[in-house]
C-alpha cells in the first residue's frame, strides 16, 4: 500500500488559476481538485503500464513525521478501481 500526501494544493491552483482566483476558494477545495486530478492521472498512467488495483482518497487520515494519524471523522472521500 502507497501513502501520498500532496502539501502544496493551493500553490498548484495559484500557479494554474492565478492568486485572485486562489484566494477565492478555501484550501479543502483546492486539497480535493488537486487528489481528483492526480487520481486520474495515477490511473491513466497504471492502467498504461498494465498495473490493476484501487485509488482512494481518504479524508481523516495524515502522515506526519513517518507517522500515519488517524482523525475521528476517518471516511473514504473517493474510491476508484483501475
Amino acid at each position: 500500500m502507497l501513502v501520498l500526501k500532496i502539501s502544496n494544493a493551493s500553490e498548484v491552483v495559484a500557479s494554474k488559476l492565478g492568486k485572485f482566483l486562489e484566494a477565492l476558494t478555501p484550501d479543502s477545495l483546492d486539497q480535493t481538485t488537486v487528489e481528483d486530478v492526480l487520481i486520474k492521472e495515477l490511473i491513466k498512467n497504471l492502467s498504461a503500464e498494465g498495473l490493476k488495483g484501487e485509488v482512494a482518497a481518504v479524508k481523516g487520515l495524515d502522515l506526519q513525521n513517518s507517522k500515519l494519524v488517524l482523525e475521528d471523522a476517518l471516511h473514504v472521500r473517493r474510491h476508484q478501481q483501475f
